[in-house]
């Protein structure tokens, strides 16, 4: 007891981080606890006291800890850091708005201009906007993620939240109009995956794409301990090694889509792994999954390093990103190169712009021969890129009544994700109620805020706000059932209906699609072929405006649609998993016999900045880019613009 009242605050810190790196946390936490009692009057008690909390907050005592910084808290009111972690444990312990209380007073007191006074008050912001986006306030987090930026314009995670959250309230334009500079700023700090509901610029998508990965990578570590990138692929003797790495195989859309991927496989051909990254779940989806492949590793409290060794230790061949840029990837991990082929499928619509992804699967409509030029991947094909669950739970179909429609009256639906819904195509689709007397539209509700967005929008072209009905999120055997209820589902563009679109399909709902340029605006029209209803996919905008209205008017043509649908839903190429699983083992072989011959394809990244800067400065709120015609000649005359001032290598790809 005595060495320990003699010990000065540094001598103190210094022995309680050894012993709590030795594993022995309880004796730190009594060696701070002895200190605090024998210095009450020491003028750097209130470090001890915050020390202390943060170690008890690692040893699961919330309330210990909590005392702790209330106490260093009324020895030193100024010291942000403790009102910080205490709004934490305050979150923590389900006492949100005295969490939220705490933060806010951290932001309201900071008026020092000092380096560790902004970051102060900028975590403070960053913690409100997030929980008040979890408990979806979304205007107020965006708000809040304003000020942030106001402090510090360049942080690429509060741009991206900020985007995102314009994005699902259906708050146009997303961007502030007329400041470029801004416009530019913004649009280069937003994630790709909100970059593909804001725009159909597949060049764009490109450059964001690859800018992104290198913002994701410290490409300064040593990332090469375990590359496997020329590993010899060599199957005398055994099985093909697939593995595929996800945070998504669980309750969500990824993990419906690729159940009975996993159920078909091969175990002749091919030998499966499942890297999963994701929340922990208890699902009964989970627990199908894991029954379907061989091997279930979990990785999500693997270092990317440590998942890389594992990873190679296993000797994976194909390693598959089912993440691509979505919640929880794992893209450093794929930096690594712990596979001697990587492939992007599914998670992610779109290109990965990465030197690490050689390929990209896809179909012949979704990437067109014309259109591989906006991929840095090489392209393989499958019949239908998107597979499905044909073992789908779906309960009794309600009535309209119980969810909200009217009894009478022809009722179009899109379901997709408010993210997803654009101004061009509200725009659209107000046009086609206008000419349907006594038509609704009904949309899966995102929150208040995006209902009196599209009320508001939709007043001010003259629909009144009682032909928009929002159905509520509800669990998914009885969202399914409800689709019977629709007339037509209407697709959105730039990013389309997906999973939602081949629900509607095997439900029988005819679906009414515009493919455009990229990834995302063209999986809708893939699905739609692949079911059988080839019409139902349009050119032009107009055309889409008058095939809609046409077919409100014409039941007889909807009765054939979902006539056809019900015939051929048991063998078109959409639900047919046989035919699928069959053709993507037939291109991971054909990967794995390239790489043998030492023909894997390398990425072509020329250029991407260029191509970003470009798509960045043009307004893509003010026009359409699917209305511009020649949006490959726009992109051509602004790179001869840059050729002049700055030379730039051929590209293969616009720029020769």
């Amino acid at each position: 007891m005595s060495e320990t009242i003699a010990m000065t605050l540094a001598a103190l810190v210094a022995e309680a981080q050894r012993l709590a790196t030795a594993g022995e946390r309880a004796a730190a936490s009594r060696l701070y606890a002895g200190w605090i009692a024998a210095h009450p009057a020491d003028p750097q008690l209130y470090i001890a006291r915050f020390n202390h909390a943060c170690l008890q907050s690692e040893m699961g005592e919330a309330e210990a800890a909590r005392e702790s910084l209330q106490a260093c808290l009324a020895l030193n009111p100024d010291f942000l850091p403790a009102s910080i972690n205490l709004g934490g444990l305050l979150e923590r312990a389900g006492q949100v708005p005295q969490a939220i209380e705490q933060w806010q007073g951290v932001a309201q007191r900071v008026v020092a201009v000092t380096g560790a006074a902004i970051a102060y008050k900028l975590t403070a912001l960053k913690q409100i906007a997030r929980v008040l986006s979890e408990h979806h306030k979304p205007a107020l987090a965006e708000a809040t993620l304003r000020q942030c930026l106001e402090l510090q314009p360049e942080q690429r995670d509060v741009i991206e939240q900020f985007m995102a959250l314009r994005l699902v309230q259906c708050a146009w334009p997303v961007l502030p109009p007329g400041d470029a500079a801004e416009r530019r700023r913004l649009l280069r700090g937003t994630s790709p995956l909100s970059m593909l509901a804001y725009t159909d610029d597949p060049w764009l998508h490109l450059g964001l794409a690859h800018h992104y990965a290198r913002c994701l990578v410290d490409e300064t570590r040593d990332l090469s301990r375990h590359d496997r990138r020329d590993a010899p692929i060599a199957l005398q003797g055994r099985r093909l090694r697939i593995g595929y790495v996800s945070s998504d195989l669980r309750d969500h859309a990824i993990g419906t889509l690729m159940a009975e991927v996993f159920e078909l496989h091969d175990r002749a051909r091919v030998e499966v792994t499942a890297y999963y990254c994701g929340p922990p779940s208890a699902a009964p989806l989970q627990a199908r999954i894991k029954a379907a492949v061989e091997h279930w590793v979990d990785i999500r409290d693997l270092d990317d390093d440590a998942a890389a060794e594992r990873i190679a230790a296993d000797g994976i061949d194909i390693l598959v990103d089912v993440n691509g840029y979505t919640r929880d990837a794992r893209t450093a991990l794929f930096a690594r190169r712990p596979a001697p082929v990587q492939v992007n499928w599914l998670g992610y619509p779109g290109t990965l712009g990465t030197p690490w992804h050689q390929y990209i699967i896809a179909d012949s409509w979704i990437i067109p021969r014309e259109a591989e030029a906006h991929y840095s991947e090489r392209v393989l094909r499958l019949p239908c890129y998107q597979p499905n669950d044909r073992k789908r739970v779906i309960a009794e179909t309600p009535s309209r009544a119980s969810a909200g429609l009217p009894e009478q009256g022809f009722v179009f639906c899109c379901f997709n994700a408010s993210q997803k819904l654009s101004r061009f195509t509200l725009e659209r689709w107000m046009q086609i109620l206008l000419a349907v007397p006594g038509s609704v539209l009904w949309l899966l509700d995102s929150g208040e805020e995006m209902r009196a967005n599209l009320r508001a929008f939709a007043a001010a072209r003259g629909v009144s706000e009682g032909r928009l009905v929002f159905a509520p999120k509800i669990h998914n055997p009885d969202h399914l059932a409800r689709y019977r209820l629709a007339d037509l589902f209407l697709d959105s563009v730039p990013y389309g209906a997906h999973t939602t679109a081949s629900d509607a399909l095997w439900l029988g709902v005819p679906v009414l699609t515009l493919s455009g340029r990229g990834f995302a605006s063209r999986v809708c029209g893939s699905l739609v072929r692949a079911a059988g209803l080839p019409e139902m996919v349009c050119d032009t905008p107009d055309d889409y405006v008058r095939r809609a209205i046409a077919l409100a008017g014409d039941p007889a043509a909807l009765a054939r649609h979902r006539e056809t649908l019900a015939r051929k839903r048991d063998r078109c190429d959409l639900f047919n998993m046989e035919k699928l699983v069959k053709r993507l083992e037939a291109l991971f072989h054909q990967a794995a016999r390239a790489h043998q011959g030492s023909r894997t394809p390398e990425p072509r990244l020329d250029n991407l900045d260029a191509y970003l800067e470009i798509g960045a400065s043009l307004d893509h709120e003010a026009e359409e880019m699917l209305a511009l015609p020649d949006l490959d000649g726009l992109y051509r005359a602004r790179l001869a613009r840059r050729h002049a001032v700055r030379p730039m290598p051929a590209d293969g790809r616009l720029w020769s």
